[in-house]
């Protein structure tokens, strides 16, 4: 049991379980969120404990939790991975999300695994596999372009696997679980939790020839993700979880980016409501706001679509990893401790806190904090303000700059508070009997409760007041989960009721369809491998793969695998090798792809399309370039210090003999 092929959720992400609440309450459909340990981001950890609280409170509109366990695995690991999975069971959660196959040949509690991002869902073969080993829901390669997921999709079985793509947030420029340069470089595994993101730093891009092709840019780092105009598309080749990234991120974020991303799933919804293909919710509920969702007032380093409408020129944040924010206006005058600006919309409003910034003369992004804003003209639009820093230290500053303005305090305000209702709609009938009236509740999803009171009937004076006035009685359900839809009152003649019976009886009915929902929650059920065990795409294996435990191993013999590469964390590649492997193209950025043109003139001379070379300070990448499957691999290897406390580090935390891996394939007798 999974989602059906008719049903879309809205899948946001949680820091911790105050998070997770909110973004149930802004209208998710499932939320994902990490564990005590083994999951991805090493610190948006949380309890046991904490997770069950938000389980309590997404059960109630049929919202699902996801828990991470997706970094791989040593051998010592996987007890406490086994014994957390069953806590986490117990717990309520509906599923976790894995990368390790090591945890698939173990005893695992009852519950849906996802193929994590990082397990690289790129091609129907492996698509395949994955659900063919019992795995629900795959979450889909963020590369891949709408035809491509359509070809998954027909590869794979809508009725025994749910389609996950991500739609918004921060993107990994690497293929998610194909990058070690963090590993190579520092020790600490993106595979494991510890990126260093090293793809935000700015670098200096050299030729063969040791010439300059572009200086101190990050071209590594990529816009943020935003598909608000592709979600029809996505739905129709056959992706049915919407994902949006973001487990580091703040409640500002997760509460406007979800609000946002509702409010898109539910007007397709509406729109193909009388279709031949009608689409519907996965959980229970209607959400509004009290703010209008805006992608733009969060932190992003502008938006892109990526690749889900083929290769763009326009998908790098080169010049910074920083938020730009909005154009708002532009400098008229600096003063000894102030600067006057002149704002675009004269309608627009400053305020004290708010964060402004703009570019110097390098293209480096300088902040201009706000300590205090006037206003000058509102005819004019003029506004006065006095940043907290010195003027002498901001860099460029100077008439005529354009400024944005990246944080809004007063927008941030509003999210502080209360911004949403979600409320399950009910039908209410409230009739007569022998000894008072009875009370029944049925909600949106067919659940049904009753509550009765004994209650000596007398006939109401003011007819037609008396019935409006038990209407709107019934209708109070302002502290619950519940919205009347509708409230018939089914007496044999007007009765009084005073409100001193029918609230508690309210109260009452209320609670016992509560209790009803709770009864009737049904988690999804896991998926079943194929037996006989079906055979993994590949017969060889290298580190790419990231196998790093016995159990893992074991899983990919069990499929067919005759050789099987250690996971780069286990240092046994000490030359150089593909230390991230991306679908974008630095030449391409640059115009320097032979696809586009033979050679362009660069900044010193002609510069030939040829393999560049990265720099940033002491540390040298190289670029190779891929070009029939239009790939980029950025090329090195591990660092002295890094491979000899790695290896010492290793054999501390070893419990065992270490595993043993084959380059070639082992001779049998």
């Amino acid at each position: 049991m999974s989602l059906l092929p008719h049903q879309l959720e809205l899948l946001a992400p949680a820091r911790d379980a105050a998070i997770g609440i909110e973004a149930v309450n802004h209208g998710a459909d499932a939320v994902y969120i990490g564990g005590p340990s083994f999951g991805a981001r090493t610190s948006a950890d949380n309890t046991v404990t904490d997770i069950a609280r938000l389980v309590a409170h997404a059960h109630r509109f049929n919202c699902r939790i996801f828990v991470t366990m997706n970094t791989i695995l040593r051998d010592d690991e996987l007890e406490g991975a086994r014994a957390l999975a069953w806590q986490l069971f117990d717990a309520g959660v509906d599923a976790l999300i894995v990368q390790d196959m090591g945890l698939l040949a173990m005893d695992m509690p009852p519950l849906q695994l996802h193929a994590s991002t990082q397990c690289d869902i790129r091609t129907p073969e492996k698509a395949r596999f994955l659900q063919d080993v019992g795995l629900t829901q795959l979450v889909l390669a963020r590369e891949l372009t709408l035809p491509q997921i359509a070809a998954i999709r027909a590869a794979t079985d809508p009725a025994r696997s749910t389609l996950e793509f991500f739609v918004h947030g921060a993107l990994c420029v690497a293929y998610s679980g194909q990058c070690y340069i963090s590993a190579a470089h520092t020790g600490r595994s993106a595979n494991r939790g510890e990126c260093s993101q090293a793809c935000r730093l700015p670098y200096q891009v050299v030729d063969s020839a040791g010439r300059f092709v572009a200086h101190d840019k990050h071209v590594l780092s990529m816009k943020d993700n935003n598909q608000s105009g592709n979600l029809a598309a996505l739905v129709d080749a056959g992706v049915r979880s919407f994902k949006i990234e973001g487990r580091y991120k703040d409640m500002a974020y997760v509460k406007n980016i979800t609000a946002h991303y509702r409010k898109l799933l539910d007007e397709l919804i509406e729109a193909r409501q009388h279709t031949n293909d009608p689409l519907s919710r996965s959980s229970s509920g209607l959400t509004s706001f009290s703010f209008t969702p805006d992608p733009k007032q969060n932190f992003n380093r502008e938006f892109t679509d990526y690749f889900v409408n083929g290769r763009q020129d326009s998908i790098g944040a080169f010049d910074s990893p920083k938020n730009p924010g909005q154009a708002i206006a532009y400098i008229t005058q600096v003063g000894p401790n102030w600067v006057d600006l002149a704002l675009n919309d004269r309608t627009a409003v400053l305020h004290n806190g708010d964060g402004l910034c703009y570019y110097d003369l390098q293209k480096e992004l300088v902040g201009l904090a706000i300590n205090r804003a006037e206003l000058v003209s509102a005819k004019k639009g003029s506004w006065r303000v006095f940043p907290k820093d010195e003027l002498a230290g901001l860099k460029d500053l100077r008439k005529g700059v354009a400024v944005n303005r990246n944080r809004d305090v007063d927008w941030l305000h509003a999210l502080d508070k209360k911004s949403s209702d979600r409320r399950i709609q009910l039908w209410a009938h409230l009739a007569d009997n022998a000894h008072g009236i009875t009370l029944t509740l049925t909600d949106e999803d067919g659940f049904s409760a009753s509550a009765q009171t004994t209650l000596a009937l007398t006939s109401a004076k003011d007819q037609a007041g008396a019935l409006e006035t038990l209407v709107a009685n019934v209708s109070k359900l302002g502290n619950t989960i519940f919205a009347a839809s509708d409230v018939q009152v089914a007496f044999a003649q007007p009765w009084f009721v005073p409100a001193s019976k029918l609230n508690p009886l309210r109260r009452e009915a209320v609670q016992a369809l509560e209790a009803a929902r709770a009864a009737g929650f049904v988690r999804f059920l896991p998926g079943q491998a194929v037996e006989p065990p079906v055979a993994y795409p590949e017969d060889t294996l290298s580190y790419l793969a990231n196998v790093f435990n016995r159990a893992a191993r074991s899983f990919y013999a069990r499929h067919g695998v005759k050789v099987i590469a250690a996971a780069y964390e286990a240092v046994e590649e000490s030359g150089e090798v593909s230390l991230m492997i991306t679908k974008h193209c630095v030449r391409f950025s640059l115009s320097l792809c032979p696809k586009q043109a033979k050679g362009v003139t660069g900044v010193q001379g002609f510069v030939k399309a040829e393999p560049l070379q990265l720099i940033n300070g002491k540390e040298k990448l190289t670029l190779r370039f891929d070009c029939k499957p239009c790939e980029m691999h950025v090329v090195g290897k591990i660092k002295t210090s890094v491979l000899n406390q790695t290896a010492k580090d290793l054999a501390t935390a070893s419990t065992s003999e270490p595993i043993k891996f084959y380059r070639t394939r082992p001779i049998t007798v």
